[in-house]
């Protein structure tokens, strides 16, 4: 597995109001599938991961996102 792409997104809790970030991670699997990692919370009680399995057409539209845009695959 080769990791391709990672970022930070900054972000706002809508409850607390509080600045946070999220981590997400894009890896490429040796048979060409791509796998997302989305991480947020900075604490280990709170944070939650998801692992996405993405197709090309995905991987692309996510390492292209722009500035404003980034984050979308949490929604």
């Amino acid at each position: 597995m080769q990791m391709i792409s990672s970022r930070a997104v900054p972000f706002i809790d809508a409850q607390s109001l509080t600045s946070g970030e999220v981590r997400e991670v894009l890896f490429r699997d040796g048979d060409g599938s791509f796998l997302l990692y989305l991480r947020d919370g900075e604490h280990e009680s709170v944070t939650q991961e998801r692992v996405m399995l993405l197709d090309l057409r995905e991987a692309l539209i996510w390492l292209n996102e722009s500035a404003h845009e980034q984050g979308s695959f949490w929604e």
